[in-house]
């Protein structure tokens, strides 16, 4: 099984118990539901922005926010790479608390790289060498395991993670496996932005209640090369495995994690609850299904509630009088969709 050499450094001990500290404070606050909802949406917005941009995706988050409203049947590579990587998110954010299985973790890449790999490398551990090379030199920096040792090392590294949930601290655990994923390389692509989402869902262990507002990939993205030099490796996995030591990153990943939660606290000490900004689980579908289908209508809306026809348009107006979505078309074609001056 996969041991890790590392330590609780005094700077990494540091940041776990400010962690843990604010983990407490943010579980005493209460948002309104609507505030929640476009906090999510922002959060989601920025995750995908982030984790594709530390890959070289050129999309600016204005244009990721835009593209996320309008969610377009036809897209270019850059605005595929966004979309992928938000339905992943809004398909986990579904269930934080499930095991990370190997099946999971291939249905994780199948989602992120629909449309941007053939379909023998899409959703599947890779069947031929890798290497790595320096973005600015062209040189080898890295040569992976083989690909056949990479599926085994996987099977290895999740028994460790199921093994060690409940028992290791959240932030621990989770940049254990965010950078032995990266060196184990068991995709032909994709590997960051599989290892980034899987990392995502150890870190809900954490019982942050407003957990769906984190977007610790932002982080990575202020300084990416700093990034990839923490979380890299050089040399040839067999010549450096028994060395690695995960302590340095360790403190780089924790101190991320803080840095985003103390993001949080600012952003929610500056909302309050009011009964008028409070939103319903009605409401909440609606929302639901325009961020996974792009638009609802009112027909699509009756076969997901009871709730009846005048009732249901006092939900959208509700809605629509919060900022949150727009009506477009007339009579039978009227649908609703995000604002777009909504997150």
């Amino acid at each position: 099984m996969f041991q890790p050499r590392y330590q609780i450094s005094p700077q990494l001990l540091h940041s776990l118990k400010r962690i843990a500290v604010l983990v407490h404070e943010l579980n005493k606050r209460a948002l309104p539901q609507a505030v929640l909802v476009e906090l999510q949406a922002e959060a989601r917005a920025v995750s995908a922005y982030a984790s594709t941009g530390i890959e070289g995706n050129p999309l600016p988050l204005t244009e990721v926010r835009r593209l996320l409203k309008q969610q377009p049947a036809q897209a270019r590579q850059s605005e595929l790479e966004v979309l992928n990587y938000n339905r992943a998110l809004i398909a986990l954010s579904a269930d934080w608390q499930r095991p990370l299985t190997a099946d999971l973790l291939l249905q994780i890449h199948a989602q992120v790289m629909t449309g941007l790999l053939p379909p023998h490398q899409n959703g599947r551990f890779r069947q031929e060498p890798v290497v790595i090379h320096n973005p600015r030199t062209g040189d080898v920096v890295y040569l992976p395991p083989d690909h056949a040792d990479a599926p085994a090392l996987v099977d290895d590294l999740l028994a460790f993670a199921q093994a060690q949930r409940g028992e290791l601290d959240p932030v621990v655990l989770a940049g254990l496996l965010h950078k032995q994923l990266v060196v184990i390389h068991p995709f032909m692509d994709g590997n960051g932005r599989t290892a980034r989402l899987a990392t995502k869902l150890l870190l809900a262990g954490l019982g942050v209640n407003t957990f769906n507002l984190f977007s610790f990939e932002n982080y990575y993205h202020q300084n990416v090369t700093r990034y990839f030099q923490q979380v890299g490796v050089l040399g040839n996995y067999y010549d450096i495995v028994d060395s690695l030591e995960f302590t340095p990153w360790l403190e780089y990943f924790a101190g991320g994690i803080l840095d985003e939660l103390l993001r949080i606290e600012k952003e929610m000490a500056q909302r309050q609850a009011t009964p008028e900004t409070s939103l319903q689980p009605y409401h909440q579908i609606i929302l639901d299904y325009i961020d996974a289908h792009g638009f609802i209508t009112d027909k699509a809306y009756a076969a997901l509630t009871d709730r009846a026809k005048a009732t249901r348009s006092l939900d959208f107006n509700k809605l629509i009088a919060l900022g949150l979505i727009e009506r477009q078309g007339r009579g039978r074609a009227t649908y609703y969709r995000r604002a777009q001056d909504s997150p």
